[in-house]
């Protein structure tokens, strides 16, 4: 098979994922605001408003409102999650709480990188394969990668609410692909969403590789 000139993976749940449960996160800085909650029900919380969300993408916004929006983008569903459990009401200062539960998701400490990452990247930049990265995280992603030691790999970053629209939708894959001045049938698209990532770039022109992880 030919050596395709870029590479694009995803980001969450393909380079990495979150240590234990976001559910967990969410209940132990909560803990430090003096709210008890359960973290397997604030876990099925989280996913059932973070899955009824409209995608994370401001396709309206200037650039400088966008770290605003996705702030109250994520704000948004702490609040649905906390009120589907029964215990939005319990903080003192929710706003607080939120503040320290968002810049604690831009650090290393609720992240697992996956063993075959840095495996695959270390291959495919040795074979002069150049990287990318697409996404619908938002911009805490450079945070992110710095704080994982992944940021290095990769010749260029895409993510949504940079672009105005999130994966399947093929604007965001041609962004990125224009930053590498490269045709879609000489880009491969790796990730673990079905309809996001493979459908996404198999619709884009691409070569779709899905990475079905045990947990997704």
């Amino acid at each position: 098979m030919q050596q395709p000139k870029v590479i694009f993976v995803d980001a969450v749940g393909t380079l990495f994922g979150v240590k234990d449960s976001v559910g967990t996160a969410y209940a132990d800085i909560a803990q430090r605001h003096g709210v008890e909650a359960d973290k397997d029900a604030l876990n099925t919380a989280f996913f059932k408003h973070f899955n009824d969300a409209e995608s994370m993408a401001f396709p309206e916004a200037e650039p400088t409102d966008v770290p605003a929006q996705e702030y109250a983008w994520w704000k948004a569903i702490a609040v649905e999650t906390f009120e589907e459990v029964g215990k939005r009401t319990q903080f003192d200062d929710f706003e607080a709480f939120f503040a320290d539960l968002y810049a604690y998701f831009a650090g290393a400490d609720p992240w697992v990188v996956y063993p075959d990452a840095y495996n695959s990247l270390e291959r495919w930049r040795a074979k002069g394969i150049e990287i990318g990265l697409i996404s619908n995280f938002d911009s805490r992603i450079y945070t992110v990668l710095d704080a994982l030691a992944l940021a290095d790999f990769f010749k260029s970053i895409t993510i949504s609410t940079e672009i105005g629209a999130a994966k399947p939708d093929p604007i965001v894959f041609a962004a990125a692909l224009q930053k590498h001045n490269c045709q879609a049938s000489e880009a491969w698209h790796v990730g673990d969403s079905y309809t996001d990532d493979y459908e996404g770039a198999q619709a884009a022109g691409m070569r779709g590789i899905w990475l079905r992880r045990p947990s997704t």
